[in-house]
């Protein structure tokens, strides 16, 4: 990850390559990125926790999650994309304030300070998801590998900027596919009785 923020620095030239990568990320990487971004520990860890807690109502979850995302890139994302490049817009507070011709910035204000504020918890989550990834996988200490993991993803956010984030959520994104896709399969071949074993010695309350 560190060495994909790297890459990302030496091709950032401008404060729009920084904040777009220059509007170059084509629609595979882009779809990939947002996708790992949007769902990372999420999917693979509360999803899967809270349909095995709750049982069949957690289809709603997912049907909703389907549903919305595809609601959102067939309505939304295209027009987002033409109406920023035709205000010259780098962010979305920044979009918003020259989209409604606010020259005040009250809009610019308010949205960054939402955007932040929900962020704070999502940043939050996903670093407590890494901790216990690998807590879990390789016995490191909780603390340790959430400080490991912010110093990651800062230093890389840092220097590469969207460029460097979207080819770390590309690559998760396709780690997270295969996951996906290879844990059911193995399920299936083990045979599910160890696999209920394996989820039931798992302390939910941990």
């Amino acid at each position: 990850m560190l060495a994909i923020g790297v890459i990302a620095y030496k091709r950032t030239a401008s404060s729009s390559d920084y904040f777009l990568g220059g509007r170059s990320l084509g629609p595979w990487p882009a779809a990939l990125s947002a996708g790992a971004s949007d769902m990372s520990g999420w999917l693979l860890l509360g999803l899967p926790g809270y349909a095995y807690a709750a049982g069949i109502e957690a289809f709603w979850l997912a049907g909703g999650l389907l549903v919305g995302t595809w609601l959102n890139w067939l309505i939304c994302a295209k027009r987002l994309r033409t109406y920023s490049i035709t205000t010259d817009a780098l962010t979305l507070p920044e979009y918003l304030s020259r989209r409604f011709n606010d020259n005040s910035k009250v809009i610019q204000v308010v949205s960054a300070f939402f955007i932040l504020l929900f962020f704070l918890f999502y940043t939050s989550s996903g670093l407590v998801a890494g901790g216990k990834l690998f807590e879990t996988v390789f016995g490191l200490d909780y603390t340790i590998a959430v400080i490991i993991g912010t110093v990651c993803v800062v230093s890389y956010t840092l220097f590469g900027g969207f460029l460097a984030v979207s080819w770390t959520d590309l690559v998760q994104g396709l780690l997270m596919a295969a996951a996906l896709m290879i844990v059911p399969v193995i399920g299936m071949q083990g045979g599910l009785g160890q696999l209920t074993a394996d989820l039931e010695a798992i302390n939910l309350n941990y």
